[in-house]
């Protein structure tokens, strides 16, 4: 069976989640079974020319890096190039990329989508992407052979309000962690094991880091570092803004990390915070999970479907609250063990649901 995926940036190693659920998700299809997968990728984000990765294609195509145009451009030049390879199915992942799926079903390709959360929700995008946003959501939803969502509050949304009640659920995953060797980074960074916050995000509006910030600014006891790993894919007058307030009030800014520097901050942390306002499914509060930290999460639907304890959660944007919830958890130090809660997120579980799916799709059913 040949796939084609459209929607990602790229893989390996770029950040987002649609980028770590590819990166994750193809190369265990192409090791478990009988397909082959070509991944459409973006210029701007893909800097080594490498044709496979883990034995995924890799079909690396221009796209204009442009907050409002970027995703429709790509997509658009990416429904030709996939038409060319001739694949059996196309798999276009989120609903921005969404809107093309009329175009890839008039070009004679089997469409699967995936809808990761509706991206309209963002605070980051103005009147016209949310109109296109939701165009895509429309569109994916009437036009797509097959929906996958990511989670059950997603499912509910394309069930009430675009009347597809055939939409499957296929979480996000996350791998189990690989023990800790070294502590270099975190010694380079001044920070000691077990006694700093974490947050990992991108410098957008909706991930609510600036709520985490003034939170943090607020508490009378600073000891315990607050570390924010991220950046901004284009910087604005928030992320710029951002940093300004994390340099004033001593939070410890890492930038993107990946490989043994992420492992090391993630291993010892002694709390994880998310205060994000939309999610489909967050990556990195699993990522969390798995290192089996201490964590606080704001209480919106995604969030909360995890099944967390209560203590675990703060209303969404109250920064007092917040403020109280973290100095409340600052005093935690036993880690709480998620093995049982994290078993609906194992990789190779999803992969095998994906692949009964396409298997459906191009009519051979399981």
């Amino acid at each position: 069976m040949k796939i084609v995926v459209l929607g990602t940036r790229g893989i390996p190693a770029i950040p987002g989640g649609i980028e770590t659920h590819c990166e994750q998700l193809y190369p265990r299809l192409v090791a478990k079974y009988a397909c082959e997968v070509t991944v459409i990728t973006r210029t701007p984000y893909v800097k080594e020319k490498k044709n496979y990765y883990k034995g995924v294609k890799l079909f690396n195509l221009w796209s204009p890096k442009h907050k409002n145009f970027e995703t429709i451009i790509h997509s658009i030049i990416g429904v030709g190039m996939a038409r060319l390879l001739a694949p059996d199915i196309l798999h276009i992942h989120a609903i921005g990329p969404a809107l093309v799926t009329p175009l890839a079903r008039l070009l004679g390709m089997e469409v699967v989508i995936t809808h990761h959360g509706p991206d309209y929700d963002r605070q980051k995008w103005g009147f016209f992407a949310k109109t296109m946003l939701r165009l895509g959501e429309k569109l994916g939803c009437r036009f797509a052979k097959r929906i996958i969502v990511i989670s059950e509050t997603i499912k509910i949304l394309v069930k009430q309000r675009h009347e597809r009640s055939d939409a499957v659920l296929i979480h996000n995953g996350v791998n189990t962690p690989q023990p800790l060797s070294t502590t270099d980074y975190l010694e380079s960074m001044g920070l000691e094991q077990r006694n700093y916050i974490i947050a990992v995000g991108r410098f957008v509006e909706e991930k609510g880091l600036h709520d985490l910030i003034d939170a943090y600014a607020g508490l009378q006891d600073k000891s315990i570092p607050l570390v924010i790993v991220g950046d901004a894919n284009y910087e604005t007058i928030y992320s710029h803004d951002l940093k300004q307030a994390a340099l004033r009030n001593g939070v410890v800014m890492t930038g993107y990390l990946k490989g043994e520097k992420l492992t090391q901050i993630f291993s010892l942390a002694r709390l994880f915070v998310t205060p994000s306002y939309h999610e489909g499914l967050s990556i990195t509060l699993l990522e969390a999970l798995s290192y089996g930290l201490n964590v606080l999460v704001s209480n919106i639907p995604a969030n909360r479907e995890i099944g967390l304890d209560e203590d675990n959660y703060f209303v969404v944007g109250d920064v007092v609250g917040l403020r109280v919830a973290l100095q409340k958890k600052m005093g935690h130090e036993q880690l709480p063990d998620y093995s049982k809660l994290l078993e609906k997120y194992n990789w190779d579980r999803i992969s095998l649901q994906t692949w009964n799916l396409y298997q459906e799709v191009a009519g051979h059913p399981t």
